[in-house]
């Protein structure tokens, strides 16, 4: 669940900062896609940290 939100705040993250730097539609889905791929990535070594503890 942890790695969907990361991807999803992601996702979000990278298309907001696209679209403020004024980027085409094209730009907006390539941040929006990396960003998302990035908090995915950080959400799974979350999910591992939370799971290792308990």
């Amino acid at each position: 669940m942890i790695v969907l939100a990361g991807a999803l705040g992601g996702a979000l993250w990278g298309g907001m900062l696209a679209r403020r730097r004024g980027g085409a539609r094209a730009d907006i889905a390539q941040y929006a896609a990396a960003f998302a791929i990035a908090g995915a990535i950080l959400g799974l070594f979350a999910t591992i940290a939370v799971e290792r503890m308990l």
